[in-house]
């Protein structure tokens, strides 16, 4: 039968490891929705002239805790007396991928993926808000905006030899507007 009792560290001990101490935040919440904090009793102001708001408690932890590269023990006092507390952990560190030293033969996908596209923007007028609007020689569809406008970006690339129009056709509307590219 074992009578000694644990072991229990004192101050006096020559243990080396300090205690971890977190940023303590404070997030006061007032009736209006405005916002205060403190971090380790230290005010921590709005980087703009507005105040913080409970819109703005994302934007308000990532400045304190610099991007979730610091954790920080986080206290809520709502204006209704209810108190939340939570540790905001740091993000892991996300590793570059290695680049590979044997080089991959290029392929004609690839030289299509990092060529720059050559684009010309078509616009018309007079379609219905929202409305599908075709592009002819039919490449692509976009949507009319809520003033009835169609706007398009097409690659000169993705043409065929010798085209030099492009049709912006209202599938509600019926709306044509034909373009020159120049």
């Amino acid at each position: 039968m074992n009578l000694t009792s644990p072991r229990r560290s004192t101050p006096n001990d020559d243990d080396t490891t300090a205690p971890v101490e977190l940023p303590h935040v404070l997030v006061t919440v007032a009736a209006d929705g405005t916002v205060t904090a403190t971090v380790d009793g230290t005010l921590f102001a709005s980087p703009d002239v507005s105040a913080w708001t409970r819109a703005t408690f994302g934007p308000l932890m990532d400045a304190i805790t610099k991007d979730r590269t610091i954790a920080v023990r986080v206290e809520v006092r709502e204006s209704d007396g209810s108190v939340f507390t939570d540790i905001l952990r740091t993000r892991k560190p996300r590793r570059a991928a290695a680049p590979s030293e044997t080089p991959v033969p290029e392929t004609r996908r690839s030289r299509h993926a990092r060529r720059v596209p050559r684009l010309a923007e078509v616009t018309g007028h007079g379609f219905v808000p929202g409305e599908d609007v075709a592009v002819a020689t039919i490449v692509s569809h976009t949507d009319a905006t809520g003033t009835g406008e169609a706007r398009t970006l097409v690659d000169l690339d993705d043409l065929p030899d010798g085209t030099h129009e492009v049709i912006l056709f209202g599938r509600i509307s019926g709306t044509l507007a034909v373009r020159r590219l120049t």
